[in-house]
C-alpha cells in the first residue's frame, strides 16, 4: 500500500499551482489510487478520476468511500469519458510519459476544458540518458516539446517551469484553453 503515499506531494503541488477551488471540476488523468483526486476534493472541487486500470480504480474507490464529489471512470487520455467543455482543470501527474498518443490526448483535453480552463502536466525531471524506471519522466527538451504540442492542439499560454514536489525535482507545463 506504499503507492497510496506516493504522489501526495505532487498532488499538493498541482492543487496549489492550478489554484483549485470549490467552483472547479477537476479531471485527473491517470489518477491511479486517487491521491490527486482526493486533494482536489478536499479543496471542495468536483473531481473525475480517469485511469485505464480497473485495479487502480478499485483501490481509488475503496480509499474514497463516502466522498460523493469524486467520480471514477475507466479511460485514457486519448479517450476521456468526460463531456465536452465540462472541466475547469485537467491535470496529468506523472502520467504523460505513459500516453500512447500525446497529440490525441491533448485534443481530448482541449475538448473537455471550458474556455479559460487550465491544464497542468507534471513529470519528474530525468536525465537524457536515463533508462528503465529512471526514464519515467521528462528531460527539459521533452517538457518543451509537450508545451509546443499543447499549442498545436489549440491550447494557449503554454509555459514550462522547473518546480519541486517535496524533494523531487519536476517539470510542470501549464496551458489554458482560449
Amino acid at each position: 500500500m506504499l503507492f497510496l503515499l506516493a504522489g501526495r506531494r505532487t498532488a499538493g503541488l498541482a492543487a496549489a499551482l492550478t489554484e483549485v477551488t470549490a467552483s472547479d471540476h477537476v479531471v485527473d488523468i491517470g489518477c491511479g489510487p486517487g491521491n490527486g483526486a482526493r486533494i482536489a476534493a478536499q479543496r471542495g472541487a468536483r473531481v473525475t478520476g480517469v485511469d485505464p486500470s480497473r485495479s487502480m480504480l478499485r483501490v481509488a474507490r475503496a480509499v474514497t468511500r463516502g466522498r460523493p464529489a469524486i467520480t471514477w471512470a475507466e479511460g485514457t487520455a486519448e479517450a476521456l469519458p468526460v463531456p465536452d467543455a465540462s472541466a475547469t482543470v485537467v491535470w496529468a501527474l506523472a502520467t504523460v510519459h505513459h500516453w500512447r498518443d500525446v497529440g490525441a490526448g491533448l485534443s481530448e483535453i482541449h475538448r473537455v476544458l471550458v474556455p479559460g480552463g487550465r491544464l497542468l502536466a507534471v513529470e519528474r525531471q530525468v536525465a537524457p540518458d536515463a533508462t528503465g524506471f529512471a526514464s519515467h519522466g521528462w528531460t527539459g527538451q521533452q517538457a518543451e516539446t509537450f508545451a509546443a504540442l499543447c499549442v498545436t492542439a489549440g491550447l494557449a499560454d503554454a509555459k514550462v517551469n522547473a518546480d519541486r514536489a517535496g524533494r523531487r525535482e519536476v517539470w510542470t507545463v501549464h496551458a489554458v484553453r482560449p
